[in-house]
């Protein structure tokens, strides 16, 4: 006897904007908040309050740590990491890691510094080589993980292996380069003007509110779930104020790093492209459920080789940008906890082991929260033993709230 299976048809991929703007639509009772907050709804929040525990922490034991030199110390300490954490926050979001961003970070720093510095290139070729040899490897890596089937954690490891060696290969006998001065070392060790780094605060401010409320109106009169809208002005009186005074802050000291700003635009930049984007919208498709995203005629497989090389080439440009800020370039370059930091701060700060969770922003606080602890155990002068394990304390404790909200989402019929 036979039976007839009726087809199933495709899944529609998943809109993560439009899931979110539901969330907030609803009304919000004490109970919903926590709720929310546990099963990983409201990430963003709960990393800024174990900002602002981290911050009050260290500030009782050492007066130094919120003074505007070292909130300029700290906003250049965290710029090439969270740069590298952009690129791994696409990978993750895939629901795959990427082992190997600090060994690109390293190779790529030592490769446009040999050019500028041995070889007499300018900085701007030296700079485009160097971002593409980062985008080749990363290229490389996902074509070979995605055609042959092969984990990306065992490729990105031999990656990890193998362009440390090729970074010490490129450095030859020497093992450090010095950058001369010039754009290289510009790149953190500009600052803007008081009056400059106001202006660019407030037309900052004024893009981000226009934006936020031309989208608010779109979804209106589309008809779609949209929070209310004094939770709009909110949101963006929270970013006014927060500018506003991270720059009367610095300008007590050196003034805006330009490296804030660069950060801040590759933030910005890589924020538009997951969530307005078609191809944005297919990262989160593929990462939620690769099977489900092919079968509704996504590319997966050009979907993951570009986000690999998205990935590597903002590990390229952390690394320069690292490189600028250390004047030089040497064998440990893209080494010691710099892969770590990468991963654990987006991590930290919501974005989901499993795939498809998370945002663009997560890379700024992940690394804003990983920064603001190892600079605070520097000033208290605790010894590397410490500051390892309590790094490697508040990453398992991320990776168990975020297994939590997961479990919550699936009790609660929620993916």
């Amino acid at each position: 006897m036979s039976t007839t299976e009726t087809p199933t048809p495709p899944p529609t991929e998943p809109d993560p904007g439009a899931a979110a703007a539901t969330k907030e639509s609803m009304p919000v009772s004490g109970k919903d908040l926590l709720n929310r907050i546990r099963t990983g709804d409201l990430g963003s929040l709960r990393v800024l309050l174990l900002l602002a525990i981290v911050w009050i922490i260290f500030q009782s034991q050492e007066s130094r740590f919120l003074s505007s030199t070292n909130i300029v110390n700290l906003s250049l300490q965290i710029t090439a990491v969270a740069l590298i954490s952009v690129g791994v926050v696409l990978v993750l979001l895939l629901g795959e890691i990427d082992l190997s961003v600090g060994a690109v970070s390293g190779v790529t720093a030592a490769i446009v510094a040999v050019l500028s510095v041995k070889h007499g290139w300018g900085p701007v070729p030296a700079i485009l080589a160097g971002l593409a040899v980062g985008a080749a490897i990363g290229m490389f890596q996902g074509f070979i993980s995605t055609r042959f089937g092969i984990p990306t954690f065992v490729v990105t490891l031999a990656g990890l292996l193998g362009w440390q060696g090729l970074q010490l290969k490129v450095l030859g006998e020497t093992g450090t380069v010095n950058l001369e001065p010039g754009l290289l070392t510009d790149l953190a060790g500009k600052f803007l003007a008081h009056s400059t780094g106001w202006i660019v605060a407030i037309v900052c401010v004024v893009l981000y509110g226009l934006a936020t409320l031309r989208g608010y109106q779109k979804r209106v009169a589309s008809g779609l779930s949209a929070p209310p809208v004094v939770l709009v002005f909110i949101r963006i009186g929270a970013v006014a104020l927060a500018a506003f005074l991270f720059v009367y802050v610095v300008n007590k000291d050196r003034g805006v790093p330009v490296a804030v700003l660069i950060l801040l635009g590759f933030v910005a930049a890589f924020d538009f492209m997951t969530r307005r984007t078609k191809f944005g919208r297919h990262i989160y498709a593929v990462g939620g459920n690769m099977e489900a995203a092919r079968r509704a005629g996504i590319a997966v497989f050009k979907v993951r080789v570009i986000v690999f090389t998205l990935a590597s080439t903002m590990a390229a440009v952390g690394g320069i940008m690292a490189a600028s800020r250390l004047l030089a370039v040497n064998q440990s370059s893209g080494g010691s906890d710099l892969l770590l930091n990468s991963i654990a701060g987006p991590v930290i700060a919501g974005t989901s082991l499993f795939g498809g969770r998370g945002n663009v922003w997560s890379a700024l606080l992940g690394a804003l929260v990983i920064g603001s602890i190892s600079n605070g155990m520097d000033l208290l002068a605790y010894t590397s033993a410490t500051k390892f394990m309590v790094t490697g304390a508040v990453l398992l404790g991320a990776v168990v709230l975020d297994s939590a909200a997961r479990m919550g989402r699936a009790a609660s019929g929620r993916v």
